[in-house]
């Protein structure tokens, strides 16, 4: 499969899924990535993102011949990033053969035929090297989204064996030296890229995966296919999907190592309601990205910071949407929700056919069911994405995104959910979202006041609190989560990362969505009363971690 004729290296036009055509370069694959079966492709290596991927020669273009074209299609920063690259590589790559042109004839006279048969093993050494830095470097890491699914589920086996053709992108970084790896353009690339290609008009087909351009992050379509509990469907990655013996169905997304800076911002503009804990994070991050965003907050003020950084202002919710055309919303709880919709000037004012309305706010189930019916009843789409996480997280652009809704909405939020997370699920109708939010919650809230009544009880029986970390962060229970929150009781620092009023309505929520369907929440009943009692200690703004002063007053 590889090309071995002499040659200038292929620099390419490669399409991927719905991505825009990026500029790249044809070079060997890493020797353990095997090519995909029964598909003619090329291993190309993209300008200004370093990702990888096996690319169909019908979804490639010859560079040269088609720079204007696509220059004129894509006026991204990050687009025209990767064409300088290109650029500065030709140059460098011009300056040294024009160097090379000026050796004497002396000087090759003089190379004896012993060190022109070494000179393949020396390219072979270092190709071999090369390939052995990009592992390490794989390994290693550099990315701020550096999840593989081996971190996600730490502790437990993976279910499922990834197929190596399900991996459109290279485990190994290639090397620094690009003129390592260089592939020489061949009259077989020439030939396939003159043929069909000339002609191709960039058109996806079915079986591409939708979008996603930050390989980091983990997009999962659980919406039930035909056969019910055995298969779902996966986009935006090419994701191992298949039925456990149990019946369950495991989805393990594919390695990469690209880094979060591949990310390309959608076109439509982007509105954002509500900038508190996890709204600021968010918005942030969209503007890192690229994304074109106007806010609005309760408390104008709040504002500021964001215009400073590039954001628009909008007066009103309903301004925000009608001058949008996706807007995204994160306030506290359902009132809020409902009156961010349904208040004076609020979203349903903005609504008219096409536009779309985001809900991120952790609510209940017949809330989000109800603001997704009075937003479709106008012409509206509606998605509802609670995300899972707190401040620091949301700062770190790591949520867990649950999405449930209009799929196509959803998949159209793509690069937004690959700013702001780590990894988003599609959970179906509106509703499903809203429970699996609160189940998750539930169980948060309950561990979190378990972790305090297990320190209180090591205080008054004498036993270091300091120990008892300890012994926790060597065991089974070991987690970021119990460090920090238990960090901040031994410190007494119980700044706001998740508020406790906020864990305490989800709890709440929760125990509600038990009774509806006759289940019991006894565990989630009794840590709720717990927290109760917090709030009655004025503990309401701080952190959930302050349920701690519950037990001691």
């Amino acid at each position: 499969s590889q090309i071995k004729n002499p040659g200038l290296p292929a620099f390419v036009w490669g399409k991927l899924g719905r991505y825009p055509p990026w500029p790249g370069k044809i070079v060997n694959p890493p020797k353990d990535l095997k090519k995909p079966r029964g598909k003619k492709c090329f291993f190309v290596k993209f300008f200004g993102t370093e990702d990888h991927a096996w690319i169909k020669v019908e979804q490639l273009k010859p560079y040269h011949a088609h720079k204007e074209e696509m220059i004129k299609i894509n006026k991204g920063k990050r687009f025209q990033q990767a064409v300088d690259a290109v650029e500065e590589f030709l140059r460098r790559a011009k300056g040294k053969d024009q160097t090379s042109s000026h050796t004497s004839a002396d000087d090759k006279s003089r190379r004896n035929s012993s060190e022109e048969r070494s000179r393949p093993n020396s390219g072979d050494e270092k190709r071999k090297l090369s390939l052995s830095e990009g592992k390490v470097k794989k390994n290693v890491g550099e990315g701020k989204k550096r999840v593989s699914s081996g971190s996600a589920e730490r502790g437990s086996k993976p279910p499922l064996k990834r197929a190596q053709e399900q991996s459109p992108r290279k485990r190994g970084r290639p090397p620094k030296d690009e003129k390592d790896l260089t592939i020489p353009e061949s009259s077989t690339v020439k030939g396939m890229m003159a043929g069909p290609m000339a002609a191709f008009k960039w058109q996806p087909t079915a079986s591409e995966p939708v979008k996603d351009a930050d390989p980091h992050f983990h997009h999962f379509l659980l919406s039930q296919t035909e056969k019910p509990a055995v298969c779902y469907q996966a986009i935006t990655k090419k994701l191992k999907i298949c039925e456990e013996e149990t019946g369950s169905t495991s989805i393990q997304a594919a390695d990469s190592t690209a880094v979060n800076g591949s990310i390309t911002p959608t076109d439509k503009k982007i509105g954002f309601l509500g900038l508190g804990l996890m709204g600021s994070g968010i918005v942030s991050n969209l503007l890192k990205m690229g994304h074109t965003v106007t806010v609005w907050n309760r408390t104008a003020e709040k504002c500021d910071l964001f215009i400073q950084e590039g954001a628009r202002l909008g007066r009103t919710p309903a301004e925000v949407v009608s001058t949008c055309d996706i807007t995204f919303a994160c306030v506290s709880d359902p009132k809020a929700a409902k009156d961010l919709v349904l208040g004076p000037s609020g979203v349903l004012q903005g609504i008219r056919p096409g536009k779309c309305y985001v809900d991120m706010s952790t609510v209940d189930a017949d809330t989000v069911t109800e603001l997704a019916q009075v937003i479709v009843s106008r012409g509206g789409r509606f998605l509802e994405a609670p995300v899972s996480g707190n401040q620091q997280l949301s700062n770190d652009g790591m949520l867990v995104i649950l999405a449930a809704g209009d799929r196509g909405l959803y998949e159209d939020c793509s690069s937004c959910f690959q700013a702001m997370g780590k990894t988003s699920f599609f959970l179906g109708e509106v509703g499903n979202a809203a429970k699996m939010m609160l189940i998750v919650n539930m169980v948060q809230g309950s561990f979190m006041a378990t972790i305090a009544e297990g320190l209180t009880l090591a205080q008054v029986t004498g036993q270091s609190q300091q120990t008892l970390l300890d012994i926790l962060n060597q065991g089974q229970l070991a987690s970021i989560f119990l460090d920090q929150k238990c960090q901040n009781i031994l410190q007494g620092n119980f700044k706001p990362d998740f508020y406790l009023k906020y864990i305490q309505k989800d709890l709440r929520l929760a125990i509600a969505l038990g009774d509806a369907v006759n289940h019991p929440t006894p565990m989630a009943a009794a840590a709720n009363e717990v927290y109760k009692r917090a709030k009655a200690l004025d503990q309401s703004d701080n952190d959930m971690s302050a349920v701690y002063r519950a037990y001691i007053h």
